[in-house]
């Protein structure tokens, strides 16, 4: 129940700042419509991160694009001149292949069929893959004819899933500092890997802002950013130090249909 308060909070919070925007947006100009239809693709860019970068997180190496598209259609009932309410149903990946240096971060590795744990040293490659179906709801707010803002929480469902890399060119200290020391190389038979898709969350919330802009009577350029608030894996999942959170920004195009 606590999670659900602080959900429901932090998606009010995103939607009155949004009114505090509007308050000023729209001069009376904003003509009262009926039911919009837009259908929408886009382009999702971002990762998952804790909040904060830990120590134990020395450098990032590398950030590799990967097919995070997403599509959908939203519908937006005017409630007034400038106010609305809009819902949607995307579907969308959400991914991340990154490259990082570490020391003495909190691992879970196998290598050679033997599972080990402790503290990891040296380079981490880490793809993440979410495909979900993601439902938003969101406060609406036009600014003159062309602008409209919107925020508000959403709840995304998880079909297809994967956590996974692995340790190269470092060693692990097995349990503790002191432990047994164990090497990973350089060539890929050398090297440890993860794999936790399973210890993921299949259903996701957070809360997301944006704006469209509508640039030709039918087409327009949107821009969104999402915050999960729940994190990417399970509450007991214990093997990483940090909570993940997936946030991502979606650059994108919409199809005014009605």
């Amino acid at each position: 129940m606590r999670r659900i308060a602080g959900l429901i909070f932090c998606a009010l919070s995103v939607s009155l700042t949004v009114s505090a925007a509007c308050e000023h947006g729209c001069e009376g100009n904003c003509e009262h419509e009926g039911l919009q239809l837009r259908a929408r693709i886009g382009y999702n860019i971002g990762g998952t991160a804790p909040l904060g970068m830990p120590a134990t997180i020395r450098s990032l190496e590398a950030y590799h694009l990967t097919p995070s598209f997403m599509a959908g259609a939203d519908a937006m009932l005017p409630l007034g001149n400038r106010w609305g309410i809009q819902a949607g149903l995307h579907v969308e990946n959400k991914g991340m292949d990154g490259e990082v240096t570490t020391k003495g971060y909190r691992m879970k590795l196998k290598m050679d069929e033997d599972e080990m744990e402790g503290l990891y040293t040296g380079h981490v490659r880490q793809k993440v893959r979410q495909w979900m179906f993601t439902l938003p709801v969101q406060a609406t707010c036009r600014l003159g004819s062309t602008v409209m803002l919107k925020a508000g929480p959403y709840v995304s469902l998880l079909f297809s899933k994967d956590f996974s890399g692995y340790a190269s060119d470092g060693y692990l200290r097995k349990d503790d500092p002191t432990g047994p020391k164990v090497v990973m190389g350089s060539t890929e038979d050398q090297w440890a890997t993860y794999e936790f898709p399973d210890d993921m969350r299949r259903l996701q919330f957070g809360v997301a802002v944006g704006a469209d802009w509508q640039l030709l009577q039918r087409f327009g350029l949107s821009l969104d950013l999402s915050w999960g608030l729940t994190g990417l894996m399970k509450s007991d999942f214990k093997t990483v130090e940090q909570t993940l959170y997936p946030i991502y920004g979606t650059i994108g195009i919409f199809y005014r249909i009605r």
